[in-house]
């Protein structure tokens, strides 16, 4: 009777009435049996007794949520068991000793079948238009673990970052979407392990669709739910920082969790049957091979569907359109997503780059995709912090990027421009570090990028120099003011609104301790810039969006743009080869607003022509610690190295 129930689709733990269908995608190893677990850790093995092109499966009555289970198989004449790939939880936080033995595998975390049915209590996706999204990328654990306000039980958990109190400061922000850091379970690396350290960033995938266990009190997925719900009911998007490119077993001598084991055609092999690395982690995952293509959009789906989740960030997307070592947008990938009911509703945000051959490429992602703009963040570190020459370049990303992102494709590919990431310097140590010091992370200061175009302002590290602290405030503001008032979706690190500091490091993923936990602890000069930055983020929505609207798509030519020079005049070509003190003009034909960017990077303050009708409003002037409701009409008196936006109707 229950034979008639056994379907080799979908491929997991599917609950019925009747009981629960297994099916796992196993060609390489035959002997592969199913392993129930009771209560009391007694085994249950049960063959998977029916085969269609490589998946082995059955059907077993009577099982409920909660049944845990994994999958036997033989590995070199001994017996390990195995995760399911498509498993939809965890038994226990994963955690192992290397060598990962066949032995040690029967004590390792387990699956666990679910039931997704939850209330949702009429929540919905908040759908914030392209226009008006501001991303806040945050850690689940590393945001609310010193939270003074809320309960000590939350803290560090998917339920702590949908506390009253930590909605109310996203809300006061101004933040539309909270893009988090990997929430999908993972392993740290073996290299860690034996430091005593872990993964804290996450970017080290077990199991896609499994969420994060070590970010809950005691049930991964109704808290995640959870959260979710009470971001969507604020009207506040979730985003997944998602990793797809690689997996947690490594290259060839990594652990063995479950791909490995069941079908090597899972990676990119070389002719020696190697393991290729396009991504710096040893095991490159192939998507031009479809089961593995399958589990990668089976994945988006099941994120969409049982937990409302409004879009990803793709991790080293460049690899997930690769045709072995050559990048392709036509892939299979890009083409079943863009046709894929569900998936087509989502955000899709790219970092459009790998290690591997043909790795670099941004600009080049289909329709539809916003991608990670280094270039915005490299151009605008550099013209604050480093130096002031680049005057074309600045302008090119201030104006959207787009001799990489054509406006004819706006809103829906929009650069998504940043100053900070969670790899890199916090805002804060952007102006108060020259090097990076890596020296926790165990690498003898070797691993973190070199290139960070920061400047200290002449002392390395905290200093109580009041000149020193006015300065690093002041080029604070200018690089947010410019990321907030620049064409593009803005991105920014959590932690930034904070002022937080790493203490100069640069690469904190190991680090799950103070560097890294938001400090909530703020001096004076912390509180003024986050109440700035909750003015601007405001300024931004109000402001900004109806010129990003007005530039794209079919309302395009409605607008004027016109640059010039601090006396009102446009700007020449030489002007273009190293002006320091220039203007951006942009107004609207339809319904008259106008707004202007002062840009003095001089060390002089300059003195600026505007022009003529009616009085402008000033919504900022970064050379001021606060924000004053004032106006101006003919001219404007710019300090030295600071930025101003006006604005009138």
């Amino acid at each position: 009777m229950f034979a008639k129930l056994a379907q080799p689709f979908p491929l997991g733990a599917t609950l019925c009435d009747q009981g629960c269908n297994f099916s796992i995608h196993s060609p390489n190893n035959k002997e592969i049996k199913l392993v129930l677990f009771s209560a009391e850790n007694k085994k249950t093995t049960i063959d998977l007794d029916h085969q269609h092109m490589g998946l082995r499966y059955t059907f077993v009555p009577d099982i409920k949520a909660g049944q845990r289970y994994g999958y036997q198989i033989k590995d070199k004449h001994e017996e390990r068991l195995i995760l399911d790939p498509y498993a939809q939880a965890l038994s226990k936080i994963p955690f192992y000793a290397a060598p990962f033995t066949a032995e040690k595998s029967w004590a390792f975390a387990k699956s666990v079948v679910i039931d997704h049915q939850f209330d949702w209590q009429q929540a919905t996706p908040p759908q914030v238009p392209y226009e008006e999204t501001i991303l806040f990328e945050t850690h689940v654990k590393g945001f609310t673990k010193l939270h003074p306000h809320i309960e000590e039980q939350y803290r560090g958990t998917y339920l702590g970052l949908c506390q009253p109190k930590v909605i109310e400061f996203i809300k006061e922000q101004g933040v539309t979407s909270l893009q988090l850091l990997p929430v999908t379970s993972c392993m740290s690396e073996p290299h860690l392990l034996k430091m005593d350290k872990v993964n804290f960033w996450g970017y080290n995938s077990l199991c896609f669709m499994a969420p994060e266990p070590r970010y809950a009190k005691s049930d991964a997925v109704t808290e995640m739910k959870t959260m979710v719900r009470e971001l969507h009911k604020h009207g506040i998007e979730v985003i997944l920082d998602i990793v797809f490119n690689h997996t947690a077993e490594g290259s060839e001598g990594g652990p063995k969790f479950h791909f490995k084991c069941l079908d090597k055609n899972y990676y990119l092999q070389d002719c020696d049957k190697n393991f290729l690395n396009y991504t710096g982690c040893g095991n490159t995952f192939d998507l031009t091979y479809q089961p593995s293509l399958n589990i990668v959009l089976d994945t988006l789906r099941h994120w969409v569907t049982h937990y409302q989740i409004d879009g990803f960030r793709f991790d080293l997307a460049a690899t997930l359109g690769r045709t072995r070592d050559r990048f392709d947008t036509q892939s299979a990938f890009f083409k079943t997503i863009a046709q894929d009911p569900v998936l087509q509703k989502v955000k899709l945000i790219a970092e459009p780059w790998d290690v591997g051959p043909d790795g670099y490429q941004l600009g080049h992602f289909p329709r539809g995709w916003n991608e990670c703009n280094d270039k915005f963040r490299d151009t605008v570190k550099s013209y604050w912090l480093a130096d002031n020459s680049g005057v074309k370049e600045f302008a090119t990303r201030l104006m959207g990027s787009r001799d990489l992102f054509s406006a004819g494709g706006w809103p829906d590919k929009l650069p998504v421009n940043f100053i900070s990431y969670h790899d890199g310097f916090t805002l804060r140590d952007l102006v108060s570090y020259n090097h990076k010091h890596n020296h926790a992370n165990g690498e003898n200061n070797r691993d973190g990028h070199g290139d960070n175009r920061s400047y200290n302002h002449g002392v390395e590290g905290e200093s109580s120099n009041l000149t020193v602290r006015y300065k690093r405030e002041r080029q604070k503001r200018n690089l947010m003011t410019t990321l907030l008032f620049s064409f593009g979706i803005p991105h920014l690190l959590a932690v930034d609104s904070l002022s937080h500091t790493q203490e100069g490091n640069n690469n904190a993923y190991c680090q799950d301790n103070e560097i890294s936990w938001a400090n909530w602890t703020l001096s004076n000069d912390d509180e003024s810039f986050k109440t700035w930055l909750a003015k601007m983020l405001d300024a931004r929505k109000r402001v900004m969006s109806p010129f990003i609207r007005a530039f794209s798509g079919h309302e395009r030519g409605h607008h004027r743009v016109h640059w010039q020079r601090s006396d009102g005049q446009t700007m020449t070509a030489e002007d273009w080869l190293g002006l320091e003190a220039f203007a951006l003009y942009l107004g609207l034909y339809k319904d008259g607003k106008e707004l202007m960017l002062l840009i003095n990077s001089s060390a002089i303050p300059t003195r600026y022509r505007l022009p003529t009708g009616s009085k402008w409003s000033v919504i900022c002037d970064t050379s001021e610690s606060r924000i004053a409701n004032r106006q101006t009409q003919t001219t404007y008196m710019q300090s030295a190295l600071s930025i101003s936006i006006l604005c009138r109707d």
